[in-house]
């Protein structure tokens, strides 16, 4: 799918930082198929979203869950437009897996960091980085293809580093489709994420 106009914005102005400053770097562009897919990505802080996604600007562009929280006036609105739908981090929550689902199905790249939040702790984090099922789960729902991807350096911003970003070849899961979704999620994960390791590693 194309980008919203915002989106464009954003990235336009975006671009100069990402690839002047930070020297962003990618790899396995052709990795990304042409219709929907899930991508997963591990999370090292909450400035991964745009490296992930300014690669693969401006031919497509990711939709994300973004946590409940930053849905507030004037931010939500930016958000939105952003190309992102909310979700209730913590709890079941079936109005975001059906929309990811949805968007996935009608050609979108879903962008998910299954490891739920950001590995290293801030000032007002709470929760445990760890390996969950709902990148998987949408994926299989949606039959569409579950991408590994990795990034480097966004936890390091203030040394300027080079950022660098890994997309790989989409995990094979064809033979848990049609199973249960919970047994068949929770070993498409445990394949996912050593595919984002090894991604990790390479960089």
């Amino acid at each position: 799918m194309r980008p919203t106009l915002a989106y464009n914005v954003i990235a336009a102005a975006t671009w100069p930082l990402l690839y002047g400053v930070f020297r962003l770097r990618s790899t396995g562009k052709e990795h990304i198929p042409e219709g929907g897919c899930v991508l997963a990505c591990n999370h090292l802080s909450s400035f991964d979203p745009w490296p992930l996604g300014m690669p693969l600007w401006p031919r497509t562009f990711l939709r994300f869950m973004a946590k409940s929280e930053l849905y507030w006036f004037p931010l939500s609105k930016i958000v939105d437009a952003a190309g992102a739908f909310p979700v209730r981090r913590g709890q079941r929550d079936t109005v975001a897996m059906e929309t990811a689902v949805r968007l996935a199905r009608e050609g979108n790249v879903v962008a998910m960091f299954p490891e739920g939040t950001r590995r290293i702790k801030g000032l007002a984090k709470k929760r445990e980085a760890r390996p969950r099922t709902g990148a998987a789960r949408i994926a299989l729902e949606a039959g569409v293809p579950l991408v590994p991807a990795a990034i480097r350096g966004t936890d390091r911003l203030l040394r300027l580093g080079t950022l660098r970003v890994a997309y790989g070849a989409p995990v094979d899961i064809d033979d848990l489709r049609g199973q249960e979704i919970p047994e068949a999620a929770q070993e498409a994960t445990i394949r996912l994420m050593a595919r984002i390791e090894e991604l990790e590693a390479s960089l």
